[in-house]
């Protein structure tokens, strides 16, 4: 298999028989050694972090996909930490869409002037560019139609899969008693199929979850999620 690209959090091979392999690291997200889920550094490594990001995204990618909505997930390797997938483009150089119920993060830095802490959202989704060196800025449908990244008719589609998904996984956290406050999510075009499908992953590293008004770390949200 050859590598493709290293990212901060999975570094990406591509099969001989033109399926990828994600490669899941130990690595998180975050800043001065504090995750978090929406920021565009490095910020700390978690000991156990990849497969525990692993078994959390197959856990929720295969409940998606016998419910019919698309994933890219064609098998997963938890020893390895490794998953196989469809080969699927990205728009542009990448998006992240996320998905907020709470005015916490990024969305508090933003609107803290109008949105007091923890505030309730009605399932707000917001488009940001994949773009270190710009600090993947926030994108207006009409700014992505305009430059040719998704259409009007994808970016309605894109936002009511988003939406969908992180209602399923909110509903998925409540049967614990966790209360998921946003998400971030990674979709791309099915190399055969064209159709839009959820990429990437599902996993502690890309939301944020509470319980009774206390954050959780990402590898105690897998062990919750997952208890029998």
């Amino acid at each position: 298999m050859e590598l493709k690209y290293q990212g901060k959090t999975k570094d990406v091979y591509e099969l001989e028989n033109g399926d990828f392999l994600l490669k899941f690291k130990d690595d998180v997200t975050g800043e001065n050694g504090v995750f978090d889920p929406g920021a565009n550094t490095v910020g700390l490594s978690i000991e156990g972090a990849g497969r525990a990001g692993l078994r959390l995204t197959t856990f929720f990618y295969e409940k998606l996909n016998e419910a019919g909505i698309k994933t890219h997930l064609i098998s997963s390797n938890i020893e390895d930490a490794t998953m196989t997938v469809k080969p699927a483009t990205v728009f542009g150089k990448g998006l992240e869409v996320i998905c907020r119920f709470r005015a916490v993060g990024s969305f508090l830095r933003r609107y803290g002037a109008y949105a007091t802490e923890g505030q309730q959202l009605d399932s707000f989704v917001e488009v940001t560019l994949k773009d270190d060196d710009r600090l993947d800025p926030p994108i207006s449908e009409d700014a992505l139609a305009m430059l040719d990244l998704l259409t009007k008719e994808e970016y309605a589609a894109l936002k009511d899969a988003t939406k969908k998904i992180s209602q399923f996984v909110k509903d998925e956290l409540a049967k614990k008693g966790l209360e998921l406050y946003d998400i971030k999510l990674e979709f791309g075009r099915d190399a055969k199929t064209n159709d839009i499908i959820l990429i990437d992953e599902i996993s502690g590293g890309n939301m944020r979850a509470y319980k009774d008004g206390e954050y959780i770390e990402p590898l105690e949200l897998e062990k919750i999620m997952l208890a029998k």
